[in-house]
């Protein structure tokens, strides 16, 4: 398989300065070029831009998507340390669950106080105006 940047880009879903940029920051190994210096991938370019986009939509960082990539490539080793890292991200996830909760929350009081009217009564803009230890 002798694909060019545009057609890996089509295939794999990533655009192409994230193609550049992953291999910029070696995710993806340096592809071999054409006597005209243009890039050429193959099928497990494919795959493993995959692994990243997908990583990726899964909100892993690419230090992660780094280590993942590397236990990936050594199918006989453990997968403690591929469980350990997504015990982390997990941890990571829940944490900005509960924010958000929180974040919801007070617009949700926020919106409750208001009574409608004009700005000058508006509870949203006085909500918005106090610092966070001082509702009232």
């Amino acid at each position: 398989m002798d694909l060019s940047i545009g057609e890996l880009s089509r295939q794999s879903g990533v655009k192409i300065p994230t193609i550049r940029y992953y291999e910029q920051v070696g995710l993806l190994a340096t592809p071999n070029r054409t006597e005209g210096k243009q890039r050429r991938y193959g099928a497990p370019d494919i795959t493993r831009l995959n692994f990243i986009r997908h990583s990726r939509e899964l909100g892993f960082e690419l230090d992660d998507i780094r280590e993942l990539l590397t236990l990936s490539a050594q199918p006989e080793k453990p997968c403690e340390n591929a469980d350990k890292i997504t015990a982390r991200h997990l941890a990571t996830v829940d944490q900005r669950i509960a924010q958000l909760k929180a974040l919801r929350a007070e617009l949700a009081r926020m919106l409750a106080n208001c009574e409608g009217g004009c700005v000058a009564d508006c509870r949203v803009l006085e909500s918005l105006g106090t610092p966070s230890g001082s509702k009232g």
